[in-house]
């Protein structure tokens, strides 16, 4: 019954018309990857079987009892001196049979220069976005694992602020003989509780998305798929404009294009070096199309690199994505078991396939 009640869910998340994209949208920080496994895999993946409790901040079905007592930090450096950090805590809870993670994700854009509308200086202050939240997932029969995540999301820009609640839904199949997974999840549903003074209230950057994973049996690669923004198909921004009056070409009006469609997907790969190394490679092709200009390159915009050393108490992870031509972030994280350092329950074994 739990089951169906979650299939329902997600079903009725494809009418969520209403819901819009881009710039937009408020609450935007959402769609930034929390942890380093999740940038390496190109920013957006709901499938890859990992002891890492920070993938469940993204799917909760991902969530395992092995991962009670995991903690996972992790420190973001970006652009212009803004930085981010992230702390999620998985906990299985035996008498319920259920999983649950808390998680949190804050971002520090530094001090700004407050000003009126003719400039004249009111002092400083510090924006900040975070969203807190909880899951929870549950097992059915033996491959099947659901869940669900509420947050609550708050933005502070000076005399501008705002929240929202909202709920991410999550479905995952995950055969361990046939190295196989593929999930489905419906983010960030949800709405403005306070808008911006002065605003009308906004929608939040709400995604469908359906992913797959596989391991090759004989070699040590895994491949992922992921497919995103399933409730609208046309994911370009054309601001003819903008171009127009900067020289650039504007978009294609044609309803189907192969640059289109592959705006909806991001690619992945996996190099399992033994059992303690992983070497990580991911590519998202709206985020290269998005931060090209003109006809100007792009470089490596669009591609990331990341790397694990996993041993028995902790996980090192390493992740280096390009947002800018020539230019890239770095995030760094740590998971620590912490039942094995203090001894806070029989959980917390690794797993995976």
């Amino acid at each position: 019954m739990q089951l169906r009640i979650l299939i329902l869910v997600l079903l009725f998340s494809l009418q969520l018309n209403a819901q819009t994209l881009g710039g937009t949208t408020v609450f935007n920080f959402l769609k930034v990857p929390n942890t380093p496994q999740l940038s390496a895999l190109g920013g957006i993946n709901i499938s890859q079987p990992s002891n890492d409790v920070g993938l469940a901040f993204n799917n909760p079905a991902l969530l395992r009892a092995e991962m009670h007592s995991q903690l996972n930090a992790v420190f973001n450096s970006f652009y212009a001196g803004i930085s981010s950090y992230h702390l999620s805590l998985g906990y299985h809870h035996p008498s319920l049979n259920t999983d649950f993670v808390w998680g949190l994700n804050y971002f520090n854009y530094g001090s700004t220069t407050e000003t009126d509308a003719s400039g004249n200086v009111l002092g400083k202050f510090r924006p900040i976005d975070w969203v807190m939240q909880v899951g929870a997932a549950r097992s059915y029969l033996d491959k099947w694992r659901y869940g669900l995540t509420i947050k609550f999301i708050s933005s502070n820009y000076g005399q501008y602020r705002s929240n929202g609640m909202a709920a991410d839904v999550g479905l995952l199949y995950h055969d361990t003989t046939k190295l196989f997974s593929a999930s489905l999840v419906a983010k960030n549903m949800g709405t403005q509780l306070k808008k911006y003074e002065g605003t009308d209230p906004g929608d939040l950057p709400f995604d469908l998305q359906v992913g797959f994973t596989k391991r090759l049996e004989k070699a040590p690669f895994g491949f992922s798929v992921t497919a995103h923004h399933l409730h609208q198909y046309d994911l370009s921004y054309n601001d003819t404009v903008f171009n127009n009056s900067s020289g650039f070409e504007n978009g294609s009006t044609k309803k189907f294009t192969f640059d289109k469609l592959f705006r909806h997907f991001v690619f992945a790969t996996t190099v399992y070096l033994g059992d303690k190394v992983e070497v990580t490679a991911g590519y998202n092709h709206l985020r290269r199309q998005e931060l090209n200009i003109g006809r100007g390159g792009n470089g490596l915009n669009g591609f990331s690199l990341g790397a694990a050393l996993i041993l028995e108490k902790l996980q090192v992870r390493y992740a280096r994505a390009h947002y800018q031509n020539n230019t890239a972030y770095n995030q760094f994280g740590l998971n620590m078991t912490l039942n094995k350092y203090f001894g806070l329950g029989k959980f917390g074994e690794k797993i995976g396939w």
